[in-house]
């Protein structure tokens, strides 16, 4: 009789433990944590994963993140895990994904590189992402592991139908740059998609229109990743400029920074904010009932189809 896969979590990531241990068979892995006086910190799997099949599951919000995934990935791979499945929620630093003044890093690449470098298990290593900001990070990996980018667009499209029931409405993006995608997510609705345009001017970027007629109607914005909030929030004053009755806002990663939720709260612009718990940051919204939608039943799913 096969072990159930050894699951073992990195530290920010504990809150997204339970979900995984309720949507599929996995024995929970116990991890060794200490600090040292001068800030060095100690790490140790304390659970056997010889000839296992290991689930290392912690996206990468911090630099601190980034550095734990490598030293357990390490760890599990020494200590002769027959598999490593590593199960990244979130993928830190997506928008550095490339080279705009001569000179910067690409910081998802570097990162991706990181990883990489986690020596192969004997059955191979896999890497799950979910909803990056941009597609081809996923080909930042060494072929020597392989990666599945998974689309958040089944947990998004059932949060705005259990949001928005048999109402009318329409999809809206905060911008242009994201008129594609929510395309796509108003074709599986059935509804009609918005945005707005803009341009920048010497005092920061200004809306200066709207593509649909939103007067009268209630607005869904859908944004892939919340931070400050501060397009999103202009995104809303627009549509409600133009006559939305409401404006909603949803998300894949709410990340939230600091204050970000009460500045976006104190803006008095959506009647809701909801997404996934991808990030550490959407244990904000964990007591707004029906805020949150769980990434770990899509998760557990992709990896039971790897088996």
């Amino acid at each position: 009789m096969s072990q159930r896969r050894l699951l073992i979590t990195i530290s920010s990531y504990s809150y997204l433990e339970p979900a995984f241990l309720a949507a599929g068979d996995f024995e929970r892995g116990l991890v060794e944590r200490k600090s040292f006086p001068d800030g060095e910190r100690y790490l140790r799997v304390a659970v056997d994963c010889w000839g296992r099949d290991v689930v290392l599951l912690g996206g990468a919000p911090r630099d601190l993140d980034w550095l734990e995934i490598y030293d357990l990935g390490c760890a599990i791979s020494r200590a002769g895990a027959r598999s490593l499945s590593i199960v990244m929620p979130y993928f830190g630093y997506a928008t550095m994904e490339r080279a705009v003044k001569p000179g910067e890093v690409v910081t998802a690449k570097t990162r991706a590189r990181l990883i990489s470098a986690i020596p192969s298990c004997d059955a191979g290593t896999r890497i799950f992402l979910f909803d990056l900001h941009t597609d081809g990070i996923e080909f930042y990996f060494s072929d020597s592991h392989v990666t599945r980018h998974l689309y958040g667009a089944p947990l998004i499209t059932q949060a705005v139908r259990e949001l928005m029931g048999d109402r009318p409405y329409v999809l809206a993006a905060t911008d242009a740059g994201r008129a594609k995608w929510v395309q796509s997510l108003a074709r599986s609705l059935g509804v009609e998609p918005a945005f707005v345009y803009k341009e920048r001017r010497g005092d920061g970027v200004g809306v200066t229109g709207i593509n649909a007629d939103v007067s009268g109607r209630e607005v869904v914005i859908y944004d892939d990743m919340v931070r400050t909030g501060s397009s999103l929030v202009q995104a809303g004053r627009a549509y409600l400029a133009a006559g939305a009755s409401k404006v909603h806002a949803v998300a894949s990663h709410l990340v939230l920074p600091g204050d970000s939720l009460e500045k976006i709260r104190k803006a008095s612009v959506f009647t809701t904010l909801l997404g996934t718990d991808s990030h550490p940051g959407s244990q904000q919204l964990a007591d707004a009932p029906g805020a949150l939608h769980s990434v770990a039943p899509l998760l557990v799913r992709a990896l039971e189809r790897e088996t």
